[in-house]
């Protein structure tokens, strides 16, 4: 689930990459997910679906097995204490898979993250981007994964 899609990113590039993988992008701007199904649709992307309605008002969906996503993605929506509350409920525990990488919640996030991190109570793991995409721009943007335990 991409929280907070905006106008699809980074669901939409995500989406184009994996195709055997469904995308559900959520915003509680209904006109930004109009935006999302006309790219969707203008090129041919059918692992999209969209949903208007806020973060905290999800509940299980019961066209998904389990009525719940393996991933949460979001960028620079909320602080990572909200987006963590909102996202661990959707989040649904991953079965013996044979892989060590448990389900859970992945966000772009910039600038000091120190205070936002320890307030949120969480231990996410931190990839600087810039190490990954040497530009300035990149300068102090973070992906952060939260696991869920």
């Amino acid at each position: 689930m991409d929280l907070g899609c905006g106008g699809g990113f980074p669901g939409i590039p995500l989406a184009i990459l994996f195709p055997e993988t469904t995308f559900h992008m959520v915003d509680s701007v209904n006109k930004k997910l109009k935006v999302v199904g006309e790219v969707a649709a203008a090129i041919g992307l059918q692992n999209v679906t969209t949903q208007h309605t806020r973060a905290e008002e999800i509940r299980n969906r019961t066209q998904d097995p389990g009525g719940k996503f393996d991933v949460v993605i979001s960028r620079a929506v909320a602080p990572l204490k909200d987006l963590w509350q909102w996202s661990k409920p959707l989040v649904q525990k991953r079965k013996n898979d044979n892989t060590d990488i448990p389900n859970g919640l992945i966000c772009l996030k910039g600038g000091d993250l120190t205070t936002e991190i320890f307030e949120s109570g969480c231990k996410p793991m931190i990839w600087e981007i810039e190490k990954l995409f040497p530009r300035p721009y990149f300068s102090e943007k973070y992906l952060l994964y939260v696991p869920l335990r």
